[in-house]
């Protein structure tokens, strides 16, 4: 069923994109000439304006063409890239073009805990040059809140609110559901608390997952709260009792929320867009049209540097980083999603670059595909036996397959929100015999072998095909224990009681012996640096896959002009208008596309945190 729907989604998506690109392709020779981009001009004393949208995340997902088209069409970006955030302030901490940097996070929906401690680290190290941050907000959300505690200066709405509610876990089972229907969903799995099937056997958490859940969302909790204060100068207990109180003290305010966080002292200060605008005039000055304060955007910022980048001639040995972000899946896959084939094919070509000299495995995934978490721990491992360094930064996630192949590695580092472990393995297959019964369809036929008919969907699973799938989960859970265990350098009993799919914390994974050191990403690099036995003077690059001719020529045609033209044609228009109505179908066929590897055996951590 899977792979139907998978098929049929691939088609669906091939087939837009295919229609975008032949508009483009006629467009691009009337625009090549006149679209060539300027480096912008950068006027002394400006402030950095930064404004994330979405969520911010390690490797935007899409291919590069299908954020091109999203671009061409004023379709709002859903993610803003770590990475992106952190050259500019690395940049901006020594350019003395930059005065400041204003921070807008109206438009930040989120981040995982670890994602936003490599923000905020940046923040703290722009700040350390003696320039200031100053961020404001129409209302803080608790992710939100996490980086504006970073700043020097926070301003909120005198409408607005801090909302800091703690971690929750809550999921919907459909077991009653599926009974309703007919619908048997047969699950195997090793472990204890591989809880990422429940939702199909139960009706309620089991305690194991009930005690594991909880022992990973207080220990982000403790996190959360210790960072906050000390970059805001509290205590904890003050945190804990904001939130803990925040709905007596909001009555008493006669719900003035803007005032109960200004007196918790969690903001600098409260004023309206026009107060801070002029807040901030004060420290850099009118723009040209003085309408507003001197600034430059954070998208031009970044082509300013890279362009002065560009230009530089680096012999330098290099540091190669290899991110492994989303979901792992067989085959070839864009970013945003881990392939087995081409996130193997990036370590194999760093491992065979002479110029590279240590490897950093950058990862931030739920897991996946057992097939295709194989395929990468070897190339892993390849590159460790080849003498080559390989030290693997944990990201938000890297849990289940995504600790599969991270096990080889010389050294693992994680934050300590960072969730992972999550040792084991999962089948799930549905069948539909029951929910043909009620319109009453049935099925009957003849086969060759014992094992003829007993996987098809519309019958119930034969007992040799229970039996064998089971042994397959076991042999692949024993191969996971033995792969980790060997990376550990631990006997298979040893890891086995820390494994049994379930998920630790950074802090947890580091005493059990599942990680080497709490740090981040730049330790990781450090530490990468030192074991090739590399000076202080070496280069770090991320390693991509080469963009194919026709994401290339998509990134060539800039979106100002193509967007200029085709808003006012009424075929693109209504192509744009059909792609919106495809919407609900492609999220839904790609739902169905991500569980379709090719030997149904996932190492996959379900941990959805709020």
């Amino acid at each position: 069923m899977g792979k139907f729907f998978a098929t049929l989604w691939r088609g669906l998506d091939g087939l837009r994109k295919f229609l975008h690109l032949l508009l483009l392709l006629l467009l691009f020779g009337f625009f090549v000439g006149a679209l060539r981009p300027s480096i912008p001009h950068i006027a002394k004393d400006s402030a950095l304006t930064i404004r994330p949208e979405g969520a911010i995340v390690e490797q935007l997902s899409g291919d590069p063409l299908q954020r091109a088209l999203d671009q061409v069409q004023g379709v709002a970006q859903a993610e803003t890239l770590l990475w992106d955030l952190k050259d500019a302030l690395k940049a901006a901490k020594d350019d003395a073009r930059i005065a400041h940097v204003v921070l807008d996070l109206d438009y930040l929906l989120g981040g995982g805990q670890p994602t936003l401690t490599e923000f905020a680290a940046s923040l703290d190290d722009f700040r350390s040059s003696g320039k200031k941050v100053l961020v404001r907000g129409t209302a803080f959300t608790q992710e939100q809140y996490f980086v504006a505690a970073h700043a020097d200066e926070v301003y909120l709405d005198p409408m607005g609110f801090v909302f800091i509610d703690g971690y929750e876990r809550y999921r919907q089972f459909y077991t009653g559901l599926l009974e309703k229907a007919g619908v048997k969903m047969n699950v195997f799995r090793v472990g204890a608390y591989k809880s990422a099937v429940e939702v199909y056997t139960r009706q309620d958490m089991s305690p194991e997952d009930r005690a594991e859940s909880l022992g990973y969302l207080n220990a982000l909790w403790n996190n959360y709260r210790g960072d906050v204060a000390k970059a805001r100068g509290l205590t904890e207990a003050d945190l804990s009792k904001y939130v803990a109180n925040v709905t007596e003290a909001v009555q008493a305010a006669r719900g003035d929320t803007a005032k109960v966080a200004l007196d918790a002292k969690l903001v600098t200060g409260l004023k309206t867009n026009l107060e801070f605008e002029d807040r901030v005039v004060e420290l850099v000055g009118e723009n040209d049209a003085g309408d507003s304060f001197k600034s430059t955007e954070l998208t031009d910022y970044l082509r300013v540097v890279r362009a002065s980048q560009e230009l530089k001639v680096d012999g330098r040995p290099k540091v190669g980083v290899v991110v492994a972000s989303g979901e792992i899946l067989d085959g070839e896959q864009p970013p945003g999603t881990v392939g087995g084939e081409s996130t193997a094919r990036l370590i194999r070509g760093a491992r065979l670059d002479d110029e590279i000299k240590a490897i950093v495995l950058r990862v931030d995934s739920p897991g996946g595909s057992v097939l295709a978490s194989e395929l990468i721990y070897r190339e892993v491992k390849a590159a460790k036996d080849a003498g080559k360094p390989v030290v693997v930064s944990m990201g938000d996630l890297a849990a289940s397959g995504g600790y599969y192949i991270a096990a080889p590695a010389d050294e693992i580092w994680a934050y300590p929100a960072t969730i992972t472990g999550s040792i084991g393995i999962f089948a799930t297959i549905p069948t539909f015999n029951q929910t043909l019964d009620k319109i009453g369809v049935t099925t009957d036929g003849v086969g060759t072998t014992p094992l003829s008919g007993q996987f098809r969907l519309d019958r119930p699973l034969g007992p040799d095909a229970e039996k064998l799938i089971q042994a397959t989960i076991e042999r692949g859970y024993e191969d996971f224990l033995a792969r980790v265990a060997a990376g550990r350098g631990k006997t298979r009993d040893a890891i086995d009681t820390v494994a049994q799919g379930r998920v630790w914390s950074g802090t947890d994974a580091k005493r059990l012996g599942l990680v080497d050191q709490l740090g981040s990403f730049e330790d990781a690099i450090k530490s990468a640096a030192k074991r090739a036995s590399l000076a202080d003077d070496y280069e770090t690059i991320f390693i991509q896959p080469e963009l194919s001719w026709a994401e290339q020529l998509a990134m060539q045609v800039q979106v100002w002009g193509v967007k200029t033209f085709l808003g006012e044609n009424k075929h693109y228009a209504a192509l744009a208008a059909l792609r919106q109505e495809l919407q609900p179908l492609e999220r839904e066929m790609a739902r169905w596309a991500r569980l379709s590897s090719r030997d149904n055996r996932y190492a996959y951590c379900f941990c959805s945190v709020d």
